[in-house]
C-alpha cells in the first residue's frame, strides 16, 4: 500500500523506497522543533513516515514503513538515474555466459555496525538459513524461485570473500535479485535460526521485534538505530563502521544524525512541513498548490519525478475458501458476484476515474491501465491488446444485465436470487487522498445501484485485515512499483505469492485454509511469471509480460485507478541531490550534505 504498499515487495533501491514515501511529523508532548534546534550542533535529515514500524527482522517484514533502508546496505545497488548496477558490499561480480552462476567478490574488511568482521560467512548463512530455510516465512522466496519446479538458489562460499550463487535454469532477473537483498548477521542471529522454541518454531521467528532494544540490531547500512518511541518517532545515527569513503578519504555519509517522525496522517504531515519542522514532504495532491507559492520564500524546491512508479487500484476478494474453523472467508453470496468477470468489469466501467483525477489528485495524477510501471520497456500499449475501462455506465449496467443481475423499481441492482448487491470497500485512513478516492468509489457505485459501505482503518489494522483474518470484500490500496522489472512482482502474481492478495493461499505457519481454488486465468499468469523469469531474450521477454498484461486487464483482479505525480520537496540546504521518480531525493543519501 505504500502510499502504503500492501504486502512487501522487493525493492531495488536500499533508500528512496524508504523515503520517496515519507512525510511528517507528530504534534505530542515532545515537539519535533527540539530536534530542529539540534541542527546547529550535528547536520541532520529529519523526515517522517505515515505509520511506524512492525517489526526490526529484515526476513519477517511485510509492511511498507520500515527501518531497513538505513540500516542495511545490498552487495549490489542499482542506480536510479542510469539504472545501471554499481558495486555495494560487493566490490565486483562474475557471471558466466549462461548466466547461471555468480561470483560475488566482498570488499575487503567490511564490518558490521558493531565493529565485526562481515565476510562470506554471512551471505551464505542469509541465503541458507533464512532466505532459503522453509521454516522462516519469509516471502523473499517468492522472488527467487525458479521455474516450474520453484526450485532455490544453490549458495556457497569460496573463501573469505567470494561467494557462489548457482541455479539449474536460466533466471533473467538473478543478478539484480541476489546482489539486491541485504545480508544479515551470522554472529548475532544463527543461534536463534538453530535453536527451537516451546512452539517448535525457530527462535528467529520471535527475535528482533519492535521491542528489541534498537541499539541491539546490527546491520551494515550507512546508520543504526539510536533510539524508538512507539507511535513518535526512531532516531538513526551514523554507523562508524560503514565502508562508503569519499576521494579524500573521508568516512561518509556525512549526515550525522536521522529523525524519523511516525505521523498517521498526509495532513498534519503538511502542517508540519510548512512550520519548517520537517526538511523534505512527499507532497500531498491537496497540498501542491499552497506549496508551491512557498517555494522560494520558505527556500525548498518541489522536485517533479512524473508518474510515480506505485500502483492503485480496487481489488475483490476472490478466495472461495473457508478459515480453519469451517468459516467462509468471503460471504458466499458476495463470492458469486466478485468472481464473475463480467462483474470486475463492469466495476471498472462505472468509475469516474477523470473526475478522480481531477479532484481527489487536483489534476496531479495520471490515469493508470496496467500493474507494470507505465515506463518500463515492458509495459503493454493500449494499442497492442491492452483493455482500458474508460468511464460508461450505461456500458457497466448492460455487462451487469448480461451477467444475470437485474434491478429493481428504485434502480437497486439485485442478483438472480433478489439479494441487493451491496459490499464493503476498505481502505486505511494515513492519506486524506484515499478517502476523497474512497467517497467517490461509494457515489460512482451508488449511480448503477449498489450499495457501497466504507471501512477505513488504521494501516497497521487494514493490513492486518488483509493478511491475516482476510476478512474483506474489496480493498482500497496499492503496492509500491518494482520499477523496470516486471519480475519485482512475482510474489503478487505468482499463485502460491505471499502477496497474491486478491486470492491469497495457505502460508506458512498460518492455519490450513479449506476448499483454496485457483481459477484457469490465474494459472495462465503464474506460467507466465515463470516463462518471463527463465528467457534472457529481451525482446522474447516483453512478449511474454505483455501477454501476462492482456489476460489482466481482461480478468481484472486489479481495477487501476489513478497514480499520483511523484512531487516531493526539499529544503535547499541539501547539497547533491539527485531526483528521480525511481529513486526519490535521498538514494545517494551517503553523498548528501547539510550547507547551512
Amino acid at each position: 500500500m505504500k502510499s502504503a504498499s500492501i504486502f512487501f515487495t522487493i525493492k531495488r533501491f536500499w533508500l528512496p523506497l524508504i523515503l520517496t514515501s515519507v512525510t511528517a511529523l507528530i504534534v505530542t508532548a515532545c515537539n519535533p522543533t527540539n530536534f530542529k534546534s539540534a541542527a546547529a550542533q550535528v547536520p541532520q535529515i529529519v523526515t517522517a513516515v505515515l505509520s511506524e514500524p512492525s517489526t526490526f527482522n529484515y526476513a519477517l517484514n511485510e509492511s511498507a514503513y520500515s527501518v531497513f533502508g538505513f540500516i542495511y546496505d545490498s552487495l549490489i545497488n542499482e542506480n536510479p538515474v542510469t539504472t545501471k548496477l554499481e558495486p555495494g558490499l560487493a566490490e565486483s561480480w562474475e557471471v558466466s555466459k549462461d548466466g547461471q552462476r555468480i561470483v560475488i567478490t566482498l570488499r575487503s574488511q567490511i564490518k558490521w555496525s558493531d565493529g565485526k568482521p562481515m565476510t562470506a560467512d554471512d551471505v551464505v548463512f542469509t541465503y541458507n538459513e533464512i532466505y532459503l530455510n522453509p521454516k522462516i516465512p519469509t516471502s523473499l522466496k517468492d522472488a527467487l524461485k525458479v521455474g516450474d519446479k520453484g526450485t532455490l538458489p544453490t549458495v556457497k562460499k569460496i573463501d573469505e570473500r567470494r561467494v557462489e550463487f548457482s541455479i539449474l535454469e536460466p533466471f533473467a532477473p538473478f543478478l539484480r535479485y541476489v546482489g539486491g537483498i541485504p545480508i544479515m548477521p551470522a554472529h548475532a542471529l544463527q543461534e536463534a535460526i538453530r535453536t527451537t522454541g516451546s512452539d517448535g518454531n525457530p527462535k528467529f521467528l520471535s527475535m528482533w521485534g519492535t521491542g528489541t532494544d534498537p541499539k541491539q540490531i546490527v546491520g551494515n547500512g550507512p546508520y543504526v538505530m539510536e533510539s524508538y518511541v512507539p507511535s513518535q518517532r526512531v532516531i538513526f545515527r551514523r554507523n562508524p563502521y560503514y565502508w562508503r569513503k569519499d576521494a579524500q578519504g573521508n568516512l561518509q555519509p556525512y549526515i550525522e544524525r536521522i529523525v524519523w517522525q511516525i505521523i498517521e496522517s498526509t495532513e498534519n504531515q503538511l502542517i508540519s512541513f510548512r512550520s519548517g519542522q520537517l526538511d523534505d514532504l512527499e507532497v500531498p495532491p491537496e497540498g501542491f498548490s499552497l506549496l508551491k507559492r512557498e517555494e522560494k520564500r520558505a527556500k525548498f524546491k518541489i522536485y517533479n519525478g512524473g508518474i510515480d512508479t506505485s500502483t492503485t487500484f480496487i481489488a475483490f476478494n476472490l478466495s472461495k475458501a473457508k478459515n480453519s474453523q469451517g468459516k467462509p472467508l468471503v460471504d458466499p453470496i458476495k463470492s458469486k458476484w466478485f468472481n464473475k468477470k463480467e462483474f470486475r468489469q463492469a466495476i471498472a466501467y462505472a468509475l469516474d476515474r477523470e473526475t478522480m483525477k481531477t479532484n481527489a489528485f487536483r489534476g496531479l495524477g495520471e490515469l493508470q491501465n496496467s500493474f507494470v510501471y507505465v515506463k518500463s520497456p515492458y509495459s503493454l500499449p493500449p494499442d497492442k491488446g491492452l483493455k482500458v475501462y474508460n468511464f460508461d455506465p450505461e456500458k457497466a449496467k448492460k455487462l451487469l444485465l448480461q451477467a444475470g443481475f437485474k434491478f429493481n423499481a428504485q434502480n437497486q441492482l439485485l442478483d438472480t436470487d433478489s439479494n441487493r448487491v451491496r459490499f464493503t470497500v476498505l481502505t486505511n485512513s494515513e492519506r486524506k487522498v484515499r478517502g476523497d478516492m474512497a467517497s467517490q468509489i461509494k457515489r460512482d457505485l451508488g449511480k448503477i445501484g449498489i450499495q457501497v459501505d466504507l471501512q477505513i482503518l488504521s494501516f497497521n489494522s487494514y493490513l492486518e485485515k488483509l493478511k491475516v483474518t482476510q476478512d474483506w470484500d474489496c480493498y482500497l490500496g496499492g503496492f509500491l512499483g518494482g520499477g523496470i522489472e516486471p519480475h519485482s512482482a512475482s510474489n503478487i502474481w505468482r499463485i502460491a505469492g505471499a502477496s497474491h492478495a486478491f486470492n491469497l493461499g495457505p502460508q506458512p505457519g498460518d492455519p490450513p485454509l479449506i476448499g483454496w481454488e485457483v481459477s484457469d486465468w490465474e494459472k495462465q499468469i503464474d506460467s507466465l511469471y515463470i516463462k518471463g523469469a527463465q528467457v534472457l531474450d529481451e525482446n522474447k521477454r516483453k512478449e511474454i509480460y505483455y501477454e501476462y498484461q492482456r489476460i489482466a486487464s481482461e480478468q481484472l483482479p486489479f481495477i487501476h485507478l489513478v497514480e499520483r505525480l511523484n512531487l516531493q520537496s526539499v529544503r535547499d540546504r541539501f547539497q547533491g541531490i539527485q531526483y528521480t521518480a525511481l529513486g526519490g531525493p535521498f538514494w545517494n543519501l551517503y553523498e548528501l550534505k547539510v550547507v547551512d
